[in-house]
């Protein structure tokens, strides 16, 4: 019986296994870009908001503390977004008639909520609770960026589960002075810039870390890494 395909036909079909398997791992990789880009995390995108607030003037500039605004963060597992009349503190004394700020005075005129887009924002189905970040020495910027230099505030990070189990995996690098975490400028410990806590002082934050983790009693690796910790 003769040949029915020519002997080129091998070489063309390898190739073309071949070129599928390649095909198909670049869409994977494709995908996997696509997945952790802003474009699906929205880290580094500035939302529109009913007012151009500035963190950046606020924070950096005035020395506001983050928690004259968001006064449930350390006891509560959402930070609290401030009611108009928290603005309205300071703004019915400076910039009464600023433009920019009129949706600030309706607001507090009809007692209707302004409508604040969230900035970071977890699916339903993940839990976090803020207190216990803010009380197990988890600094404000570690999550949220360098909030006082942000003119708009964006989202720092992408906030997906393998940015967090991270950090789960290893919470000693994260962890500072409960009396730091509020401190935007804060600095890990070094040689030239040590830290001391409770009498003791430390120049390298693995130290610093593994300290904190018994001193604030840090649940071990393998349950803060369980399914359940942040699913329920």
């Amino acid at each position: 019986m003769s040949q029915i395909f020519h002997r080129s036909a091998n070489t063309l079909s390898r190739a073309t296994i071949f070129g599928a398997v390649f095909v198909l791992a670049a869409l994977i990789w494709a995908g996997y870009a696509i997945q952790g880009s802003p474009y699906i995390t929205y880290a580094g995108v500035r939302k529109p908001q009913p007012v151009p607030f500035s963190h950046q003037h606020h924070v950096a500039g005035l020395g506001i503390d983050c928690r004259y605004c968001h006064t449930s963060v350390e006891n509560s597992s959402f930070a609290g977004i401030p009611p108009t009349r928290t603005c309205m503190n300071c703004h019915s004394q400076i910039w009464t008639d600023a433009e920019m700020l009129e949706p600030v005075r309706a607001s507090y005129r009809s007692g209707q909520s302004l409508q604040w887009t969230r900035v970071n924002q977890l699916p339903d189905f993940v839990f976090f609770n803020h207190s216990i970040h803010v009380n197990k020495g988890v600094g404000c910027n570690t999550c949220h960026g360098p909030v006082d230099r942000m003119p708009l505030m964006y989202q720092q990070e992408s906030l997906q589960m393998e940015w967090c189990i991270g950090c789960h995996r290893d919470p000693q690098n994260n962890l500072r002075p409960r009396e730091q975490v509020f401190n935007m400028r804060y600095e890990p410990p070094t040689d030239t810039h040590p830290v001391v806590v409770d009498g003791q002082t430390f120049t390298e934050q693995a130290d610093l870390g593994t300290y904190l983790v018994k001193k604030y009693e840090v649940r071990s690796v393998h349950d803060i890494t369980s399914c359940s910790t942040c699913h329920r």
